[in-house]
């Protein structure tokens, strides 16, 4: 299981991620394209970082996420900010017991590319089809092709930080358009020696006209697709693409 051995730092490692960014443009695609509703779930979300603005924002937030350890410091970032988010260990590809619960399922953080197989993308698909209201919306964002071979493949990434220290190598995977990301972080102990942590993830991207044709497939009409948080915009070179849909189809 992936984001085991750190959930304790993975909010310190991604302190420079813009997740007040995100939230907002979660929030403004709600506003303009929803149906008033404020019931969303938020699938793979990890620590709960965007859960938490967002039900700051006054959404009943709920979220889900495959690794117990990411969901006990998600648990604990909602009771420290006094927000009620109820947090379920469930696999995305296999969200039960939320059959037409939400006016909105979200995917954050490229958390779709993590699946490495079609057939898995499509269930997850399905998976949040099924938990929405007709008309709910479905946003979520992923690693684009050309990240994936141009910026993520053969990368190497460090960082030596006072507390935390960090190595991330990146190699070409197995499946087209993927990588095989080998991290180790060394963590300061009170006493001044480090541990080592050492995580292994892959990660696969998928081109956009799979995705749309897969979404339409499962009842979704698309209304926005665009790059790098930029409305409107949509580059053959960029890193992200987020896309917006609606549920057309019970």
């Amino acid at each position: 299981m992936i984001y085991t051995g750190f959930a304790g730092i993975y909010d310190h490692l991604m302190k420079d991620v813009p997740y007040r960014d995100w939230a907002d443009l979660l929030d403004r695609l709600m506003k303009e394209h929803g149906n008033g509703g404020k019931k969303i779930m938020d699938m793979a979300c990890g620590t709960g970082e965007i859960t938490v603005l967002l039900a700051q924002k006054g959404y009943m937030a709920a979220g889900a996420d495959i690794s117990e350890d990411m969901l006990a410091v998600a648990i604990q970032k909602a009771e420290s900010n006094k927000v009620e988010i109820p947090f379920f260990n469930q696999d995305m590809r296999e969200m039960e017991g939320h059959h037409h619960a939400y006016d909105a399922v979200m995917m954050n953080c490229d958390s779709l590319n993590y699946l490495l197989e079609e057939e898995d993308v499509r269930q997850t698909l399905h998976s949040a089809a099924a938990m929405l209201h007709a008309g709910g919306l479905l946003l979520f964002d992923v690693h684009s092709l050309y990240k994936m071979e141009h910026i993520l493949q053969g990368a190497t990434f460090a960082d030596a930080g006072e507390d935390v220290s960090f190595i991330w190598n990146c190699f070409e995977g197995d499946h087209p358009y993927s990588a095989d990301h080998e991290l180790s972080f060394f963590i300061k102990d009170p006493d001044g020696r480090y541990s080592r942590i050492d995580e292994f993830h892959q990660q696969r991207a998928y081109a956009s006209e799979q995705l749309l044709a897969w979404l339409e497939a499962e009842g979704f009409e698309v209304l926005e697709h665009f790059s790098d948080f930029t409305p409107g915009m949509l580059l053959e070179k960029s890193e992200r693409q987020f896309y917006a849909a609606k549920k057309t189809r019970v």
